[in-house]
């Protein structure tokens, strides 16, 4: 077993030896997401916290996450009898209060909201579907943000 990654901590994280089934392993990092626990922190029932680490570091890496909500949204879209591809989208923008524990260089002052904190910009197809979505300091304004095309 070879050292993989090291985290802000500098702890190595470690491929443990053994295939975990790639269900097992997304489902253990929807609990994650979902839950907000740490990753250590996880269930017993779910692979090893560094197996699942292992495969998040590299699906995020290799951007498997946005090549799937491609997939997804082009599917959604035929089903709906509509082009794979979008011809048209909506931006939307909300502020949120950022605490102590988030860095000053990623917060903001909203001028409009009054928010001190991050901003949050989604961008949608005409059927709802997430085509983008980032995070900035609450100081941008949506005319500036930067937003991935899809």
């Amino acid at each position: 077993m070879g050292a993989d990654r090291a985290d802000a901590a500098g702890a190595q994280h470690v491929r443990p030896a053994g295939e975990a089934p790639t269900r097992e392993v997304v489902n253990a990092i929807l609990y994650v997401v979902r839950s907000g626990c740490p990753w250590r922190y996880m269930p017993a029932d779910l692979p090893p916290w560094q197996t699942v680490y292992w495969y998040f570091t590299r699906w995020g890496d290799a951007s498997v996450t946005e090549k799937i909500l491609a997939t997804l949204r082009v599917k959604a879209r035929v089903q709906q009898d509509r082009e794979p591809q979008p011809s048209a989208g909506v931006v939307d923008a909300q502020s949120v209060k950022g605490v102590d524990t988030v860095g000053r260089d990623s917060r903001g002052h909203d001028a409009g909201t009054k928010v001190n904190g991050r901003k949050r910009f989604i961008a949608t197809d005409t059927l709802g579907l997430l085509a983008a979505a980032t995070v900035l300091a609450a100081s941008w304004r949506t005319a500036m943000a930067r937003i991935p095309p899809y």
